[in-house]
C-alpha cells in the first residue's frame, strides 16, 4: 500500500495556481478533487488526487 500524503489549502493553491474561491467552486461543478476532513474545522487534499488533477489539466491543453 502506498502512503499517501495531504496537502493543506496553501500548498494546493501553490501547486494549482488557483484561488480558495476558484478551487471550492471546481469542487461543487465536480472538476477538482474534494478534501479530507482532518479536524473539526480542518480539510487537507490528498496529494495524488490534486497530481492527477494537474496532469488532466495538461493533457486537456494539447488536446485542444
Amino acid at each position: 500500500m502506498e502512503k499517501q500524503s495531504l496537502l493543506r489549502l496553501p500548498a494546493v493553491k501553490a501547486r494549482t495556481g488557483q484561488s480558495r474561491s476558484a478551487i471550492y467552486a471546481a469542487i461543487q461543478r465536480g472538476e477538482f478533487p474534494k478534501p479530507v476532513p482532518i479536524g473539526a474545522r480542518a480539510v487537507a487534499w490528498v496529494e495524488s488526487e490534486i497530481d492527477d488533477y494537474i496532469e488532466r489539466q495538461i493533457q486537456r491543453r494539447g488536446a485542444a
